[in-house]
Order: C-alpha cells, then sequence, then structure tokens
C-alpha cells in the first residue's frame, strides 16, 4: 500500500559519549513523535553516540547489533518507519559512518555509508579530520517504502549536489540529511544548502541536526529543518533538543513535478 500523505518528525538531540543514556533519549523523543502521529522518524547523524574520536573504534557495533536490534524492535512497537540518523559501524581500524532505516516491521530495510568524510580546518572555528578514524562507504542508497522511495545521505554529504541529483533520477521522493553540522559552516550555509538541494530536486528534504557541544569540543549548529519540494521550510527546531513536524503530501509534490517539469529537462544526469 503506498501512502500519499503521512506526518514526518526530525528529532534534534545533543548526544554526548554515553551511549545508554543517548539511546534512552532518542527512544523517548521516538515516542513522543509516534505519539503526535509521525509515521517517519528521522534522528541525526551519531545520536547513540558522540565522543572522543580515539574511542570510535571501540564503540562500534555490527549492523544489526544490540543498538539496531533495539531501535528495530522500537520501530516495530510502534508501527513506524524510524531512520536512525548514524552511528558507527564496525569496519578494522576505521568503522563506517552508517545510516539505517527500518520499516513499521522493524526490519532494517536500507543502510548507507557517509560517502563524504569532513576533513576541514577553518581556523579560529573549527579542525575537523574523519577520514583519520572514519572509512567512507562507496554506494549511493535509495529504497522504495509504503511512504515513498527514501534516499539517504549523512551531513556534509549536504555539500555535493550530484549525490542528490543520483538520487533523485533513481526515483527519489524523500531525502533525508542527518547532520551533526558545526555551528561556523552551519550558521554560513546549512539553511541555503538544505533548500537548494530540495529545489533543485523537487523532493522533500528531512534534516535533522545535532545542537549543542560534543566531546571532542565541536559546537553544532542546530536548526533541524524539514523542507518541502518547493523549498519551503516546513518545520525548524528551537534552539533546544526538541522533535518537529512536517507534512509529507506526496500529490502536492506530483503537481510542483507536474507545473515546473525541471526533472524532465535534465541534460546531464549523473
Amino acid at each position: 500500500m503506498s501512502i500519499r500523505r503521512f506526518v514526518a518528525a526530525a528529532v534534534q538531540v545533543c548526544a554526548g559519549s554515553d551511549k545508554a543514556a543517548n539511546l534512552e533519549k532518542a527512544e523517548s523523543f521516538v515516542v513522543e513523535a509516534a505519539r503526535n502521529g509521525a509515521r517517519l522518524i528521522v534522528l541525526p547523524e551519531v545520536c547513540l553516540w558522540r565522543g572522543p574520536r580515539a574511542e570510535e573504534r571501540s564503540i562500534a557495533e555490527p549492523i544489526p547489533g544490540p543498538s539496531t536490534r533495539r531501535l528495530g524492535d522500537l520501530a516495530r512497537q510502534l508501527g513506524i518507519h524510524l531512520l536512525a540518523g548514524s552511528l558507527m559501524e564496525e569496519n578494522g581500524a576505521k568503522p563506517f559512518n552508517t545510516s539505517v532505516l527500518f520499516d513499521a516491521g522493524g526490519e532494517i530495510v536500507a543502510r548507507y555509508r557517509k560517502l563524504h568524510l569532513f576533513d576541514v580546518d577553518i581556523p579560529g572555528h573549527v579542525t575537523v579530520r574523519e577520514s583519520d578514524t572514519r572509512t567512507g562507504g562507496d554506494r549511493v542508497v535509495s529504497v522504495p517504502t509504503e511512504l515513498g522511495v527514501i534516499g539517504m545521505t549523512v551531513c556534509y554529504d549536504l555539500r555535493f549536489p550530484e549525490l542528490y541529483r543520483r538520487l533523485t533520477v533513481a526515483g527519489a521522493e524523500i531525502i533525508t540529511i542527518p547532520s551533526a553540522f558545526t555551528f561556523p559552516t552551519g550558521a554560513a550555509h546549512w539553511e541555503v544548502l538544505v533548500r537548494a538541494r530540495a529545489i533543485e530536486n523537487q523532493v522533500y528534504v528531512i534534516a535533522p541536526d545535532q545542537i549543542g557541544r560534543s566531546a571532542g569540543g565541536v559546537v553544532n549548529f542546530g536548526n533541524s529543518l524539514v523542507v518541502d519540494p518547493w523549498g519551503k521550510p516546513l518545520a525548524r527546531a528551537a534552539d533546544r533538543e526538541t522533535v518537529i513536524f512536517a507534512e509529507i503530501d506526496r500529490d502536492y509534490q506530483e503537481r510542483v513535478r507536474r507545473e515546473l517539469p525541471c526533472l524532465t529537462h535534465i541534460k546531464l544526469a549523473q
């Protein structure tokens, strides 16, 4: 059965280095979102653990593993699609940063390993080298669901429009961007990039972001967003841990694509 209209939710949290506490917090927000009618709930990047990079290998898990089994059980109990923003997936010395999608039966229907690693040095603001401790993925991932075709990306991927075009050409109607966007880059570019990806591809974008300071000292921007295929922000998070809601209307999306048929005019598809 294809569901044409439903409520989606994006969860904004400040995750720390206590995995059990983070998981409990994420679960409480997911339950809140489901009680308010959300059928698709999206958590932010590294939502289950955000600690010192030197510890990433030791806290990484297999998928399926303890955390994904627990989240899958939660999705099944609530009857919702749940995107576990991302978690460290075991991979030898350098884990993957992996986003996992569960269906309403609690089954893993897709996993996406973050392609683009954030290696950036902005003097006086932020220095991050994800490639020192993580392995990048090598696959573009979209999956058909009863809620529509969902394309999966993570955080820094947002700066690479070719990925979003490939997802759209493959049929994506909703694209998720779980993130831990740094404050200086977020203040400059977060909203304009999220809205651009929605406008260019006439997709719904669900972009939950971390907020607050990580154990490594990085301050995240928050301002989680849900944006419609016309580029209109439908929901924006306040400056705190919270959950936001927006209606996904696939019939409206079809009308946008029909009235401004730019996706049929593509000349340089990836």
